[in-house]
């Protein structure tokens, strides 16, 4: 019997309703959450990805701006740019887009980005929080994988649970956050031995690593929760194993693939979220309740 497919768009359908009751009940106190993006020269996949947020943001009632910054900022300029937005008191939300110039640390600017308006939850302090047991201003990938094991509605305590990759965004918040949930969780990274052994005896498995389809049906336990974060872009290939080639481009046909083979892993487990459409949906809309929640911080603080 195949998996329950998790809806990933049916999840945060549910969220953003309550986000819009949220921000009504926000603007009746005379407040509006206000995202403020910051993008440092063009990129194509950055400017898709902005336009996705602005209108997901205007859809329930976030105010939505964008700094454009040229493609020849120095460091300094951007962290005094950063730092004038941390001061501003219009702005509750600071997303810093990437990918950023070589030439900037990425990692030191974003941990600049003001605690109560850190959004995408990187600032060291929101960690430390997460260690605590705060979950307001959590990484949204990892918060979004930990939403949709939560919306299948199965008891969690006690269960074991293996996160197959160790990053600050995902791998490691992951962990802490089924933790929270009273589960046994086992981190796996590259230096794991056995890595099948582990994932094997999971009844939640997290796969975050980063690999096309590394994560195999026979590596999986019967009638586990499987949640695939994974998003590789691959060549399309015939039955023969040949790529498909696009007859207008002449270019190899391309498609979108997780780090779990789907079509073995979903007659092994019980659930599995698809790729795409489950864990990037909700990873969107837990940036929409980053935001709210940095307002209700500043309002109820």
């Amino acid at each position: 019997m195949s998996a329950i497919i998790i809806d990933g768009e049916s999840v945060a359908e549910k969220i953003r309703k309550q986000l819009i009751e949220d921000i009504n009940v926000l603007k009746k106190k005379g407040v509006c959450p206000h995202l403020k993006a910051v993008q440092v020269g063009e990129n194509a996949a950055s400017r898709l990805y902005v336009q996705n947020q602005q209108k997901q943001c205007e859809a329930i009632g976030i105010k939505y701006t964008l700094d454009e910054l040229p493609a020849d900022t120095k460091e300094e300029r951007l962290i005094e740019h950063i730092r004038k937005l941390n001061s501003d008191t219009s702005v509750t939300g600071i997303i810093l887009q990437m990918p950023l110039p070589e030439n900037i640390n990425a990692k030191k600017v974003q941990t600049l980005i003001a605690p109560h308006k850190d959004v995408e939850g990187m600032n060291p302090v929101n960690m430390g929080e997460l260690v605590y047991g705060n979950t307001r201003l959590v990484p949204c990938t990892a918060m979004a994988a930990v939403e949709l094991i939560k919306s299948i509605g199965v008891e969690l305590k006690g269960k074991e649970a293996a996160i197959v990759g160790r990053s600050a965004i995902v791998g490691k918040p992951v962990s802490l956050l089924l933790l929270d949930l009273s589960t046994t969780p086992t981190v796996c990274h590259s230096g794991t031995k056995d890595l099948s052994a582990k994932t094997r005896r999971a009844d939640i498995l997290v796969a975050a690593i980063g690999k096309p389809e590394m994560v195999k049906g026979d590596m999986i336990k019967p009638g586990a929760i499987v949640i695939d974060v994974g998003i590789n872009r691959v060549k399309e290939l015939d039955d023969s194993g040949n790529p498909v080639i696009n007859p207008t481009s002449g270019k190899p046909k391309m498609k979108t693939v997780g780090d779990v083979e789907f079509a073995t892993a979903k007659e092994i487990a019980s659930y599995i979220t698809p790729v795409p459409g489950g864990v990037g949906p909700v990873t969107v809309v837990m940036l929409l309740r980053n935001t709210v929640e940095a307002l209700k911080m500043s309002v109820n603080s």
